[in-house]
C-alpha cells in the first residue's frame, strides 16, 4: 500500500489551502525553473525513464507521446491541449485535481509545454464542470499574477494558458474531436493519420494529456524518475488516483500503488462490499467502457493495465462501479448501452445503427422478451462494431455487452425462460419503458 510520504495530490479532499500560497507549502512550483533550464530532451527522458503512462484510459507512455512532437520547427507554433473532459461514468478523479490540486496541473503545464517546445496550453474542462473552471480559471491568474507563466515569466519560459469550457457531450473527450470542438466545430472525431503530434489544433503540432498525466510530471522531476518507476511492478508503476462508486459501504476517490489487489483496495479505502464480500456480484473496473467482471473472477485482481487485461477487462481510468448482488446486472447493462446511444456522434455508420440496435435488444432482454439465439447474435453484432469505427465509442459501446455475454449468459438466458413461462401462464411482465 501507498506510503503517506509518497502522495502526490496532497490536497485530495480539499482540506488545506488550494490556492497558491498553500500549494507552495505543500511543495509545488519548487525547482521549476532548474527543470526548464535542463532542456526539452531532459525532461522527456525523465518522464520515460519513470514508466508514466497516460492516466486518461488508454494507457500509453507518457514520454513517449511528447517524443512524437517536431524537434525542429517549421514555423508552426506547438500546442499542448489538456483534457479535462471528464465524462466516462465512474471516473471522477480529474475534478479533484481541477478543485483542490489545481497549481499541480498548472505547474506541469508549463513543465509538458518546455519538452514539446510550446508556448501555448489549452486546457478544456467539461461543460457540467462549472465550479472546477471557475477554481482553475482562478488559479491560473494567481499564476499569472505571481508571473510563474505568461511573457517574460521568472522561469524563462512564455507560457499563456487558455481555459476553455465544453458544452456537455461525451464525444469531446476523444482527443480528435476535443479538437475540433476547441476550434468551434461539431464535435466529431478526425480521421487519422494525420496525428495530432504533426497537425492538431488550428492545423498545428498538437499533444493532448490527460489532466492526472500532466499533474503529476512536476512531482516526478521533483523526486526522480527512479522513485516513480519504483512504485508497482514493471510496465504498470506508479502512484493512480483510484475512484469506487456503488455498493461499498464508503465509495471514495483516493490515491494508491498501482499493483495492490482489489479486495485490499476496497477493504482498505471503502470499508468493504455492503452487505459483506458474499453479497459482491460484479465490477465494472475501469469506467462504464470497460467490460464487467463477475466478482469471483476479481478478488485476487491485480489493480492495473496488465493485471486487469489477464481478467479480459481493461483498468481504463481506475474508476470501479461495484454491484452487489441486489443489482439487475442486464439492466445495468443496458443503462450503459443506452448512454453510448445516446452520445453517439452519427458519423460511422457502425456506431450509430449498431448502438441503437444494441441498446433495443438488450431492452428486451431485461424483460426477457428476447429468444436465446439472439444472446450469440448480439455478441456479433458487438464484434462488427468494435474496431471499425473511427474513434473508440464503438468499442466502448460494444465491450460491456461483451462482458456480460461472456460473464452472465446463465443469468440472461434464465430471465427469458422465465418470461417464456410467465407468458405461457398469463402472468404479467413489467415492461422498463414504464418505469
Amino acid at each position: 500500500m501507498l506510503a503517506d510520504k509518497d502522495r502526490i495530490f496532497t490536497n485530495l479532499y480539499g482540506h488545506h489551502d488550494w490556492r497558491l500560497e498553500g500549494a507552495r507549502e505543500r511543495g509545488s512550483w519548487v525547482g521549476t525553473k532548474e527543470f526548464l533550464d535542463q532542456g526539452r530532451d531532459w525532461i522527456t527522458n525523465e518522464v520515460k525513464a519513470s514508466g508514466l503512462r497516460g492516466r486518461g484510459g488508454a494507457g500509453f507512455p507518457t514520454g513517449l507521446k511528447w517524443s512524437f512532437m517536431p524537434k525542429q520547427s517549421d514555423g508552426r507554433p506547438h500546442y499542448l491541449l489538456v483534457n479535462a473532459d471528464e465524462s466516462e461514468p465512474g471516473t471522477c478523479k480529474d475534478r479533484e485535481i481541477l478543485r483542490h490540486d489545481p497549481h499541480h496541473l498548472i505547474e506541469g503545464c508549463l513543465i509538458a509545454c518546455r519538452a514539446m517546445d510550446a508556448h501555448l496550453a489549452f486546457i478544456y474542462v467539461r461543460g457540467e464542470f462549472v465550479r472546477e473552471r471557475q477554481r482553475l480559471e482562478e488559479a491560473v491568474q494567481e499564476a499569472y499574477d505571481a508571473k510563474l507563466i505568461g511573457k517574460d515569466n521568472i522561469h524563462g519560459w512564455d507560457l499563456d494558458i487558455i481555459v476553455h469550457h465544453g458544452a456537455g457531450a461525451y464525444i469531446c473527450g476523444e482527443e480528435t474531436a476535443l479538437m475540433e470542438s476547441l476550434e468551434g466545430k461539431k464535435g466529431q472525431p478526425r480521421l487519422k493519420p494525420p496525428f495530432p503530434a504533426g497537425m492538431g489544433v488550428y492545423g498545428n503540432p498538437t499533444t493532448v494529456n490527460n489532466v492526472e498525466s500532466i499533474a503529476v510530471v512536476p512531482e516526478i522531476l521533483r523526486r526522480g524518475a527512479g522513485w516513480f518507476a519504483g512504485i508497482g511492478r514493471p510496465n504498470n508503476v506508479g502512484t493512480k488516483l483510484f475512484m469506487v462508486s456503488g455498493h461499498v459501504n464508503k465509495p471514495a476517490t483516493f490515491e494508491e500503488a498501482l499493483g495492490e489487489s482489489f479486495k485490499d483496495i476496497i477493504e482498505k479505502h471503502c470499508g468493504g462490499i455492503r452487505g459483506g464480500w458474499d453479497n459482491f456480484l460484479a465490477v465494472i473496473p475501469g469506467g462504464a467502457s470497460c467490460p464487467v467482471v463477475k466478482a469471483e473472477d476479481m478478488m485476487d485482481a491485480v489493480m492495473d493495465f496488465d493485471g486487469l487485461r489477464e481478467k479480459k477487462s481493461s483498468f481504463g481510468t481506475g474508476g470501479m462501479i461495484i454491484m452487489d448482488k441486489s443489482t439487475d446486472i442486464i439492466k445495468a447493462i443496458w443503462r450503459i448501452s443506452a448512454f453510448f446511444k445516446h452520445e453517439s456522434c452519427g458519423q460511422c455508420t457502425p456506431c450509430r445503427e449498431g448502438t441503437g440496435w444494441m441498446m433495443r435488444v438488450m431492452e428486451r432482454m431485461v424483460e426477457g422478451r428476447a429468444q436465446k439465439r439472439e444472446i450469440d447474435m448480439l455478441f456479433e453484432v458487438t464484434k462488427q462494431i468494435e474496431g471499425h469505427t473511427i474513434c473508440a465509442l464503438g468499442d466502448a459501446a460494444a465491450w460491456p455487452i461483451q462482458g456480460l455475454i461472456r460473464n452472465f449468459r446463465p443469468t440472461i438466458e434464465a430471465r427469458i425462460e422465465q418470461y417464456t413461462y410467465s407468458s405461457t401462464s398469463d402472468g404479467a411482465v413489467p415492461s422498463i419503458a414504464a418505469e
